[in-house]
């Protein structure tokens, strides 16, 4: 599968930002707002401001700011407020008609795998209340490839099997990917190199939802996989870590697998393009994308 190349932002772009899953913390939101809007011309959705439980306001407050950021044709980008939970239930109302620059992670991967099902590229990386904590050279890649640059390949901390693979990244947050299973909202992965991260999953859960990922067929075909972080994700007292019941699980795919990447919810969030055609060396520890993200 093929996956459409982003619309790229210029300096002073306009830019929206959205809240389709969780409430946000003010004051975070404000630093990493300060980031964007030194660079673009950033306009924040009035509904992104909203509160009901665990959400940014309901359903449908949500899904009217992001669709009326999708239908307009000045805007070529939005962001991710922040994470949570709450945008698996934006998907039935959404009308998917033009192409636009997503990026986040976390629960914005519902949005991701959507995005990916029509072929189209987004980004995977920092939501607003993650930015304004990221390091200089996070900002400086997020920016790039808004902007459609090519930036420098990732490096990964373990080698869980050697090998190369080639083709296009997809994935994201794996809590995510287990709870579609079943869904016309998740992809087929066959071809592709899975990457996945999560937060606040002890080893058992993760063993879950990796186990119903292979039960369900959905890793038949994956040509390679690359974990990201897996924060606060231990077993208090246990004599195995999460990091590996991961490398049992993922090398029993038997395709080249690469751990540790800067890329989830830790200190560090790397971006990297979803849908692009990427090269994993894994014995290498190296992740790079193989052809031009415009």
């Amino acid at each position: 599968m093929s996956f459409a190349p982003m619309p790229c932002l210029t300096p002073n772009s306009r830019l929206a930002v959205v809240a389709p899953s969780g409430p946000f913390e003010q004051a975070r939101f404000e630093q990493g707002l300060a980031v964007l809007s030194a660079r673009y011309r950033v306009e924040v959705a009035d509904e992104a401001y909203g509160r009901q439980r665990y959400l940014a306001g309901d359903d449908a407050a949500r899904a009217r700011a992001l669709q009326r950021v999708l239908d307009d044709e000045g805007l070529g980008a939005v962001v991710a407020a922040r994470g949570g939970y709450g945008a698996m239930r934006l998907l039935p109302a959404l009308q998917l008609h033009r192409r636009v620059t997503l990026l986040g992670f976390s629960d914005v991967t519902a949005l991701h795998l959507a995005w990916q099902a029509r072929g189209w590229r987004s980004i995977h990386g920092p939501v607003v209340t993650q930015l304004g904590a990221q390091p200089a050279d996070v900002v400086a890649r997020t920016f790039a490839l808004l902007e459609g640059r090519a930036v420098e390949p990732l490096a990964g901390a373990h080698t869980i099997r050697a090998g190369v693979a080639e083709g296009p990244l997809l994935g994201g947050n794996l809590s995510l990917l287990a709870s579609l299973v079943g869904t016309s909202a998740l992809p087929s992965l066959s071809g592709a190199v899975l990457l996945v991260e999560d937060v606040g999953e002890r080893p058992y859960r993760l063993d879950r939802m990796w186990t119903q990922l292979v039960l369900s067929g959905a890793l038949r075909g994956v040509a390679g996989v690359v974990l990201g972080e897996f924060t606060d994700c231990e077993e208090k007292g246990a004599a195995f870590s999460s990091a590996e019941v991961l490398a049992e699980l993922v090398g029993a795919l038997g395709v080249p697998a690469l751990a540790g990447l800067p890329i989830g919810h830790g200190a560090v969030n790397q971006p990297v393009v979803l849908g692009a055609r990427v090269r994993l060396d894994a014995g290498e520890r190296r992740l790079e994308t193989h052809e031009g993200l415009t």
